[in-house]
């Protein structure tokens, strides 16, 4: 099955006075579906979900399947580097109404591909729901190999990939492996055209936390005119680099605080950006939107 085809948003988790703030949170959601967002997933890296806890969590799914009220799928990043934990988490999450979970590799105890087959298989069999796996060995030094990406396509509940390695003949590789209706979805924004240019099914994207429309938009252009795919993408590719301040998801958090969609928090170890940093993220989206200084 494919969950979804375009573009997708992790989405960011606003905090006010230290505690979450789901009325801005459901706000968002709904903001982000109206403008054209194909799934939404929730208590990812950009969603600060290392850093909630797990009633916190719950809410959230909670509230984005009340607003979504199944326009878009709701899938949620429950993937921990304790299997047994993962499980237990993923099962609640799909009681809370989540449509599919995003299981990232392990982390700190790594693995190795056996224990990676073992690992995401075991959580997928326990809680039979749509699993999207998450390769991104910049954050966990651990890859998806070409291969295990094969052999774990061959579960029925594994359905997709999450590629965050920005590496395009890592996704030919996997291309050539996978059955037919495995989906691929690029985790880099920066190279998104390159990404649908090789067969890739869509984009989880950060930036488009801002520009929703927009991003999917370039998808939906690629199809019949990738000329005019690359003119947007070229025109939103200053902000793109702008959000490469510093460490996701420091940066969006400060351009959805412009937006009305935070209040400019984020939680230890996190914090918020330096001032400086914080201009040169205004400055970009202001020219985006082609607006004066």
């Amino acid at each position: 099955m494919t969950l979804f085809t375009g573009t997708a948003v992790a989405i960011t988790t606003p905090f006010k006075d230290g505690a979450v703030d789901y009325g801005t949170f459901e706000r968002h959601v709904d903001f982000l579906i109206n403008n054209g967002m194909q799934s939404i997933f929730v208590n990812g890296t950009t969603g600060e979900g290392s850093t909630l806890n797990e009633d916190e969590k719950l809410k959230l799914v909670e509230c984005a399947v009340k607003i979504s009220d199944g326009r878009v799928p709701i899938i949620v990043g429950t993937g921990t580097n304790n299997t047994a934990l993962s499980i237990e988490h993923s099962l609640k999450v799909k009681e809370a109404g989540a449509d599919a979970i995003m299981l990232i590799t392990p982390y700190y105890n790594k693995t190795n591909q056996r224990g990676l087959i073992a690992h995401f298989t075991a959580i997928a069999d326990a809680v039979e729901l749509p699993v999207v796996l998450y390769n991104v060995p910049s954050r966990t030094n651990l890859t998806i190999e070409p291969g295990t990406v094969k052999t774990l396509a061959e579960n029925d509940y594994i359905v997709a990939l999450k590629d965050a390695t920005g590496d395009m003949r890592y996704l030919e590789q996997v291309k050539s492996l996978v059955p037919e209706g495995f989906a691929i979805y690029s985790g880099n924004d920066d190279s998104i055209i390159p990404f649908y240019e090789r067969g890739g099914d869509g984009v989880i994207s950060v930036v488009a936390n801002a520009v929703p429309a927009e991003f999917q938009t370039i998808y939906e252009a690629y199809a019949t005119n990738p000329e005019e795919a690359q003119r947007l993408f070229d025109k939103v590719r200053p902000l793109i680099d702008a959000l490469a301040v510093d460490v996701n998801p420091m940066p969006i958090k400060a351009l959805v605080t412009e937006l009305g969609f935070a209040d400019g928090e984020v939680r230890l170890p996190l914090v918020p950006l330096e001032e400086a940093d914080s201009k040169v993220i205004h400055e970009a989206y202001k020219a985006y939107r082609g607006e004066s200084s």
